[in-house]
């Protein structure tokens, strides 16, 4: 059982790791690319791998995380879960239901790839509390840590691509 234990611990910070160097990667391709004010071939075809890369690591933080808690529910009840465990699947639903509506279009992109950013972020700090033994915090801590993260994340994306289309249309140098 340690031996899957361990296993799966160590896949979910693989994946992770993954995600959030992916999702730097995909917002900083998707600065690059809209600098110009459009996306040429080349430009889309180097971001749909790092999309795919991002799909890969979701679906791998997900099925390893899962399956750890499940474990943990196996083995010492729901009581035993910390805020740490309940802000990761919080930061992973919001992962993929952010992805749904952005692939759906229904997601608009002042608000979808920082909230995307945001919580890949989000599940990377989680992860680094987790090595550190910091697993127990109060759900208000956790919830205005993460809301102004996102809030942040926002202003950050938003903030950049302002500037990128002001320095297009001639108002920067």
């Amino acid at each position: 059982m340690t031996f899957l234990i361990g296993t799966l611990a160590i896949i979910q910070g693989y994946a992770t790791s993954l995600g959030v160097g992916a999702s730097t990667l995909a917002i900083l391709n998707f600065f690059a690319a809209i600098a110009d004010g459009k996306i040429d071939d080349t430009e889309r075809r180097m971001m749909g791998i790092v999309y795919v890369v991002l799909r890969v690591a979701m679906v791998a933080i997900l099925l390893s995380t899962l399956a750890l808690l499940h474990l943990q529910f196996i083995y010492a009840g729901l009581d035993s879960f910390t805020m740490l465990q309940w802000g990761q699947l919080l930061a992973l639903a919001m992962l993929f239901i952010n992805a749904i509506l952005m692939t759906a279009h229904k997601m608009p992109t002042t608000f979808g790839p920082a909230i995307q950013a945001g919580n890949w972020y989000t599940l990377g700090f989680l992860t680094s509390l987790k090595a550190l033994g910091i697993v127990n915090f109060s759900t208000s801590q956790f919830f205005l840590a993460y809301i102004t993260w996102l809030v942040l994340a926002v202003a950050i994306v938003n903030g950049a691509m302002a500037l990128l289309k002001a320095k297009r249309h001639g108002f920067l140098k």
